[in-house]
């Protein structure tokens, strides 16, 4: 049977999102063909799809010859959005901006620059970035040298970026990414729950989804943030967290994340993981995860919708 490979130009999309990532074969998820075939809209095309039997990701430019998606009656009991870089690409103009401020207001003679805070992210969670950096490079001269006080001196710096960063998110000057409103008003009118689980500071977060995504949706979805666990990601807790809160089995959960650590946190809370790439974590090794994608995806330039995330949850896809 001949299969094909889907390979994507990047879309232009106008309004209150951002295009997805640049990009020259979109990476996607390779489903071995099996013997039956269903039909579905992807992409404004119609395609032939088919059951499989195994799922693993692939980078399309390195693809065997492969389907990509299918159609499901399966639903996820609960949807589950990180927040940063996956609802918004908030990393680069948004949370590192806010830290340079502070640092400037604060004089301590520290910048962070784009590829610096790249290397950064892979610290979970906003106070944990500066301690580690501190640690590592030198704690700046106004900074005390009780352990305890200088715990303190971080929870401080991290309260005046969060207050200069939800600045920027209730001025709406960062967009929704692609296909984040409309995945989640699928979920949401189909009964599906709803949630964002992230390392950011929960005030922040809930800045995010009220501005952004607005107060109707934002009133039905929950939210897990900050320190509202002593372990953050790549650490499952916040997955755990939410599932034990919404009251779903973690293998009925499909998690939308962006980042590697991201990625291990949902696979060992043992939720399915799709991965939307963003600016900072577009060459992050995403071999666990169940699918990959640039980004969610408005019509007619869709990459996956809520059945898709219903179609993982399916028995017949092993590992």
């Amino acid at each position: 049977m001949a299969s094909t490979t889907l390979s994507l130009s990047s879309p232009s999309i106008s309004g209150s999102t951002t295009p997805c990532l640049p990009h020259t074969a979109t990476t996607v998820a390779y489903f071995k063909p099996h013997n039956r075939s269903f039909s579905t809209s992807l992409l404004g095309k119609s395609l032939s799809l088919y059951r499989t039997s195994r799922i693993r990701p692939i980078d399309a430019k390195n693809a065997p010859n492969g389907i990509t998606c299918q159609a499901s009656s399966v639903l996820p009991s609960a949807l589950l959005f990180d927040c940063d870089g996956v609802l918004v690409d908030t990393e680069k103009d948004g949370h590192r901006i806010s830290f340079n401020e502070t640092f400037e207001e604060k004089e301590l003679g520290v910048t962070w620059d784009v590829d610096l805070y790249g290397e950064l992210l892979k610290i979970g969670g906003g106070k944990e970035r500066m301690t580690a950096y501190f640690n590592k490079v030198g704690w700046p001269e106004k900074a005390p040298k009780d352990e305890d006080e200088r715990k303190a001196f971080i929870a401080g710096l991290h309260k005046r970026k969060t207050d200069l960063f939800m600045a920027l998110i209730e001025k709406q000057l960062l967009p929704l990414r692609p296909g984040v409103a409309k995945l989640i008003d699928q979920a949401l009118a189909k009964g599906v729950k709803v949630a964002v689980c992230s390392t950011s500071n929960e005030k922040a977060v809930s800045a995010i989804v009220s501005f952004l995504l607005g107060s109707q949706r934002a009133e039905q979805m929950k939210i897990f943030a900050g320190d509202v666990v002593p372990r953050k990601k790549p650490d499952p807790a916040i997955y755990i967290l939410a599932a034990n809160t919404l009251g779903v089995d973690p293998s009925s959960c499909v998690v939308v994340e962006d980042s590697a650590i991201g990625l291990a946190a949902a696979k060992a809370a043992g939720m399915k993981c799709i991965v939307t790439k963003s600016g900072y974590t577009a060459e992050e090794d995403f071999l666990n995860a169940d699918a990959v994608f640039d980004c969610i995806g408005d019509p007619p330039e869709e990459r996956f919708d809520l059945a898709f995330c219903g179609s993982l949850l399916e028995k017949q896809y092993v590992s």
